[in-house]
């Protein structure tokens, strides 16, 4: 049966991306370009991801993607990508990405479908996890702290989700980063 997991990067306050959307705060810290063993492990039970458009956008510019789409593999592989965006953007060239618009829910029985029996993996935002999540969809979540602040940004998880639904299952040490996984239970 599928998990639906928002895993992620984080500062230590709760940023996600900077205020123009982009990562490199994470790839200034030793061992932020890359996810480990474990990183490979978790994207190995992954059989569709789904992501919102700034995330998408920002991989796609950084990477130069529309004119090397040969590097999109190194990314996210030959699985499905639903990109859940109000506005027309540029595919990935050879790339199984699928553009969605409305709410999750809308899209949740051919998400489900795509990941045929694997997990789904919520890359970002917050906000589209946060959807999950109110949508009783989001199974875990699982934040990699990284040591690193930002004074403003792109929140981890914009709504307010209590102690009630959140059972923390791990605490690990990563290198410099700090990673917490918790059971996500329905509203």
């Amino acid at each position: 049966m599928s998990r639906t997991v928002f895993l992620t990067a984080s500062t230590l306050n709760g940023f996600l991306a900077d205020s123009d959307d982009s990562l490199e705060w994470l790839f200034a810290v030793p061992g932020g370009d890359s996810g480990g063993e474990e990183f490979e492990r978790f994207l190995d039970g992954v059989g569709v991801l789904v992501q919102g458009s700034s995330t998408y956008e920002w991989v796609v510019r950084h990477e130069d993607l529309t004119a090397h789409p040969e590097k999109w593999p190194a990314y996210y592989g030959a699985r499905p990508t639903f990109v859940f965006t109000s506005r027309t953007l540029p595919a990935v060239p050879g790339a199984d990405v699928r553009f969605v618009s409305g709410p999750v829910t809308d899209h949740w029985e051919t998400i489900r479908e795509a990941a045929a029996g694997r997990d789904v993996w919520v890359v970002g935002g917050g906000d589209l996890a946060g959807q999950f999540a109110d949508a009783g969809l989001l199974d875990e979540l699982v934040v990699t702290f990284a040591p690193a602040t930002l004074t403003a940004g792109k929140p981890l998880m914009p709504r307010t989700i209590g102690a009630d639904r959140l059972e923390l299952l791990e605490a690990t040490k990563r290198g410099p980063f700090a990673e917490l996984r918790y059971r996500v239970s329905s509203a």
